[in-house]
This record gives C-alpha cells, sequence and structure tokens, in this order.
C-alpha cells in the first residue's frame, strides 16, 4: 500500500507547540531550582535590603547572596538558555525557552540568577550575532559570565519615540571617533553600579533613506560626557538600584569601532534585538500572572467577610475562573507566537510578535488588578509583590512598543488580505447593501 502520510506543512508545524523532549528535563530542573535555591536567596535578598540608606547601591551581603545563587546555577548548567546558539547558550528553540520562561517570571531574580535577565538578554544577543571579535571580548563575554550588566539606550524624553524614524541624539564622526550629543530617559538598568556598557540609538545621518539614517553605537558606563541626569519614576517608585535613567550626553567620544554592524544599520539591529525581546517580556508576564492568581486564590480562601468566604463573595469565583481562561489563552498565543518564530524566522514571525505583545500586558495587568483587590488595601501596600508586579506589566503596555503600534502592525497585517478589493464577492456584496 502507498504510503498515505504526507510531510507536514508549515501550518501543520506552526500548531504543534509541544515542549521538545530535549528541553524538558532542563525544565523540570529549572522549576527546581527556583523553588530550592532562588526562592529563599530573594527572601535573604529583600531582608538584607530593608532600611539601606542608599539605595543607589546594594546593601551588604545581599550581592553576595545573589552571586552565590549565580554559581550554583552555573554548577548545575542553568545558565544562559536565553541564545539560540549552542556555542554560547542552551541551543534552546524559542518554543522550548517560552515554557521555562514563564517559570522565571514567577520570581523577581529568578531570570538574573540564571543570566536570562533583560536588558542584557538582548544585549547579549545582538553582540553575538553583529559584534566584531574584538567588541565580543570586551563586553559580551563578561556579560555572558554575568560580572556586568548592560542598559539599551533608545528613547527621548523630546520625541515620540515609539517612531523610531525620531530618535534624533546625534553621532557625528570626528577622525576616529563618534561624537555623541543629546538626551535619553527611561534607560532601564542605567542606575545599577554593575552596569558598564550601553547600546545606544543615534543618529548618523540626513540622508533621503529615512531607514538608514539611524545607527547602534557602544558606549561604555561611567565615561566623560554622560551624565546620569537622576531616575525617572514608575508609579512614584524609583526602581532603585535598576533604575530607569534620565541620561545626557555631551560631547561624549568613542572609537569609531565602537560602531555595531555598521552606519545606517541602526533599524536592522533593532528589529534583531527588539523581535526576541517583546516575546521574552510576555513569556515571563505569564508567570507573573501565575503568580497572581496563586495568591488571589490563597488570600480569598484565607479570609472571611460577611460570613462567607471572600472567594465566595459576589463574583469572585468567576474571576479566579476568567483568570485561569485568560492565562491559558496567553499560553497558547506566547507558544504559536514562539513557534512562529522558529519556524519563520523573527522577522516573519513580526506579526505573531505584535499581536502577544498587544495582548499580554494589558491582560496580565487586568488579573494582578484583580488580585490587588481580592486583598484589600494590604494589596498595594509593601506586604504583598502585586503593587510592583503591576506596576512593571503597566509599564510593558509601553516598553519596547506601545500597544497602539503594535495594533497597528498587526490590523495592517490584516487588511493586506484585502488590497485590490474584497477577497469574497458575497461579503461585498452584503456590505453595499
Amino acid at each position: 500500500m502507498a504510503d498515505t502520510q504526507r510531510t507536514p506543512d508549515a501550518y501543520d508545524e506552526l500548531n504543534d507547540l509541544r515542549m521538545s523532549e530535549g528541553a524538558r528535563p532542563l525544565y523540570e530542573h529549572v522549576k527546581v531550582f527556583i523553588r530550592d535555591v532562588v526562592e529563599p536567596m530573594y527572601e535573604e535578598f529583600e531582608r538584607l535590603g530593608e532600611g539601606k540608606k542608599d539605595i543607589w547601591s546594594y546593601a551588604p551581603g545581599q550581592l553576595e547572596a545573589l552571586e552565590k545563587a549565580k554559581d550554583e546555577a552555573k554548577k548545575q548548567g542553568l545558565w544562559n538558555f536565553f541564545l539560540p546558539d549552542a556555542e554560547t547558550g542552551e541551543g534552546l528553540k524559542n518554543l522550548d525557552y517560552a515554557y521555562i520562561a514563564a517559570e522565571l517570571g514567577k520570581c523577581p531574580l529568578a531570570s538574573e540568577s540564571m543570566n536570562c535577565s533583560a536588558p542584557d538578554t538582548g544585549n547579549m544577543e545582538v553582540l553575538e550575532r553583529v559584534g566584531t571579535p574584538a567588541q565580543k571580548e570586551q563586553w559580551l563575554k563578561p556579560l555572558l559570565e554575568g560580572k556586568i550588566r548592560s542598559a539599551y539606550v533608545m528613547t527621548e524624553p523630546g520625541m515620540a519615540s515609539s517612531d523610531a524614524k525620531n530618535v534624533s541624539m546625534s553621532a557625528v564622526l570626528e577622525g576616529d571617533e563618534w561624537v555623541l550629543n543629546g538626551e535619553k530617559f527611561y534607560i532601564s538598568g542605567a542606575g545599577d553600579p554593575r552596569c558598564k556598557i550601553m547600546i545606544c540609538m543615534v543618529k548618523t545621518n540626513n540622508g533621503p533613506d529615512v531607514n538608514r539614517q539611524q545607527s547602534q553605537i557602544l558606549v561604555p558606563l561611567p565615561h566623560p560626557g554622560v551624565t546620569i541626569v537622576g531616575p525617572m519614576h514608575v508609579f512614584g517608585d524609583p526602581d532603585a538600584p535598576h533604575g530607569h535613567m534620565h541620561l545626557r550626553f555631551e560631547n561624549v567620544r568613542v572609537p569609531k569601532d565602537n560602531m555595531l554592524l555598521g552606519e545606517g544599520r541602526g533599524f536592522e539591529i533593532s528589529q534583531l534585538r527588539l523581535g526576541p525581546g517583546r516575546i521574552h517580556h510576555c513569556m515571563r508576564s505569564l508567570g507573573a500572572a501565575e503568580k497572581a492568581l496563586d495568591l488571589m486564590c490563597i488570600r480569598g480562601l484565607s479570609r472571611e467577610a460577611f460570613g462567607r468566604q471572600l472567594i465566595k463573595l459576589g463574583g469572585n469565583t468567576e474571576i479566579v475562573s476568567r483568570a485561569r481562561i485568560e492565562i491559558e489563552a496567553m499560553r497558547l498565543m506566547v507558544l504559536k507566537a514562539a513557534k512562529a518564530m522558529d519556524v519563520l524566522g523573527n522577522k516573519e514571525a513580526r506579526v505573531w510578535i505584535s499581536m502577544v505583545k498587544a495582548m499580554v500586558p494589558e491582560r496580565v495587568c487586568q488579573i494582578i488588578d484583580q488580585a490587588i483587590q481580592i486583598h484589600g488595601a494590604t494589596g498595594v501596600s509593601q506586604w504583598t509583590p502585586l503593587a510592583r508586579m503591576y506596576a512593571n506589566q503597566r509599564t510593558l503596555r509601553l516598553a519596547d512598543g506601545p500597544d497602539e503600534v503594535h495594533h497597528m502592525v498587526v490590523g495592517r497585517h490584516e487588511l493586506r488580505k484585502y488590497e485590490g478589493g474584497v477577497e469574497d464577492p458575497s461579503l461585498a456584496a452584503i456590505w453595499r447593501k
């Protein structure tokens, strides 16, 4: 009998969202490591930081506790698995990493303990893919080893930076040096004393091709001419010592060789970096949603009011139901986007990435908000992680492109199907009526 089986096409492959068998042991290992090492370390880290006088430094013992967890992660082989290159990371597919990143999102220091935290992940991927051997030796190597932190410098206070063509901080070539002038703000991580390198989006020419005017240049920190003006607060919180800083660049000189990939290729690098970065945020956000739902259920079952458990008052049981449904819907979307990146490549999967970036932070915000409501006044206090979680997720609706930009990407992609006329004549007839 002839073989009737056919080779799965791209559509079939895109809908196979199973974790690979090779990644499952790593996934289980990560969960155990978070439970046994990271969560106890995080409790100690927070305790040591209570009452410290300088918010822009670490209290005695904090970094030592974190470094101990990082050393243990290295020892156990739980290190740099966000990178798809098997020579520098675990060689995971994006789909496999999506499952693992959701676990990382449940504990604030889990990602950093395994060297998988933003903005370092995106910066390392850029350096690994387009950096010169010298750039890799100087900056990628210590980043991969977890010895330093980094920042990505793009957003400007005087421009609508959601349109990257508006980026105006100048970089002018003078001899063998680039001279940078301008201002940036909300530069995440630049407040951390361990931040030693920044990737800066700058304008290097005013040529007719608007997509070739921007470039990306490496700027060490601290550096002459770079002033940290101060932190930009998020809902009144400076988020120290990580920080989201306002930076001023005044005649900042860096070697010509600090250019990444080549002059005018800034947008190309941005897509390389922001595609994975956007979906990594959404992967971790699933973990935050799971944590919020967990806290919601525990609180609702442990408190009584008006003679009943809180969870059984009003529509609270339905809220729990809807939260679980939303989490599972988001999970499928994130897995589908990750699989699209594996099958189609980052560029072709852009619409899928925009779908999840528009969907996930908004819905996770709603779930965290509902968990806050169940907790009452405690929900907005320092006694639970919910207030910080909400601030992080609400900020994510602006970071790496606001919701509206991603909806525009998805909407334009959908409307292109109808260019030149409506596909189905019967629909056109209905609309004319």
